[in-house]
């Protein structure tokens, strides 16, 4: 079992940054990939980004490019999302999830409880 708990949510103005934090308990994780999805009201959940844990490899959602930043910390166990220029459409909560591999085709394997983000204009 793994266990996710999400941090670092909160308000901020439009071009602002955030840094949210996973951390990751309860068993062996480099097998597992690492993502970060968000989900404004009435809307889907979307992914935002992901990081495997054993080799760092990233992905970003094309919103997002060159704004996030995922990254991991193998001493600690735990996975940021470096948030830079701020939208209000970054409006949502955000969720850390942990899938086995690197196929995220089934649906995440772990997700944590979510985290507010609120971008004002």
């Amino acid at each position: 079992q793994v266990q996710l708990v999400e941090s670092g949510g909160g308000l901020v103005q439009a071009g602002g940054s955030l840094r949210l934090s996973c951390a990751v308990s309860g068993r062996t994780i480099s097998d597992y990939t690492m993502g970060w999805f968000r989900q404004a009201p009435g809307k889907e959940r979307e992914f935002v980004s992901t990081i495997t844990w054993r080799l760092g490899g990233t992905r970003y959602a094309d919103s997002v490019k060159g704004r996030f930043f995922i990254s991991r910390d193998n001493a600690e166990n735990t996975v940021y999302l470096q948030m830079n220029s701020l939208k209000p459409e970054d409006t949502a909560v955000y969720y850390c999830a942990a899938v086995y591999g690197s196929s995220w085709a089934r649906g995440a394997d772990y997700w944590g409880q979510g985290t507010q983000v609120t971008v004002s204009s």
